[in-house]
């Protein structure tokens, strides 16, 4: 019914940035919180940062004055400014949407995940 398609991962140095993007297809008829997660190789998947319908913002202490996250209610698409990357950042980025859809089910769904690998 919906799916989510998450871009912008690669390789990057430490110290640079990377801007990834994710946008939501199919019946969709509005969405409420948008979000990003990321698993490292052997940990548990974890909280990156989370944006309201009406912009509030939450952040992992990780990553606090480090990472931006913004969405576009009008083409349903949540991003992720990254900079002053680490390598401790290395992992896969999971985007995630709580979508209410047009057969008025409401739902969270998930990216495939895209690779970020912060290395010099």
């Amino acid at each position: 019914q919906v799916q989510l398609v998450e871009s912008g991962g690669g390789l990057v140095q430490p110290g640079g940035s990377l801007r990834l993007s994710c946008a939501a297809s199919g019946r969709v008829l509005d969405i409420n919180g948008m979000g990003w997660y990321r698993q490292a190789p052997g940990k548990e998947r974890e909280l990156v940062a989370t944006i309201s319908r009406v912009g509030g913002t939450n952040y992992a202490d990780s990553v606090k004055g480090r990472f931006t996250i913004s969405r576009d209610n009008a083409k349903n698409t949540v991003s992720l400014q990254m900079s002053s990357l680490k390598s401790e950042d290395t992992a896969v980025y999971y985007c995630t949407m709580t979508v209410f859809t047009s057969t008025f089910q409401i739902s969270d769904y998930w990216g495939r995940g895209t690779q970020v690998t912060v290395s010099s």
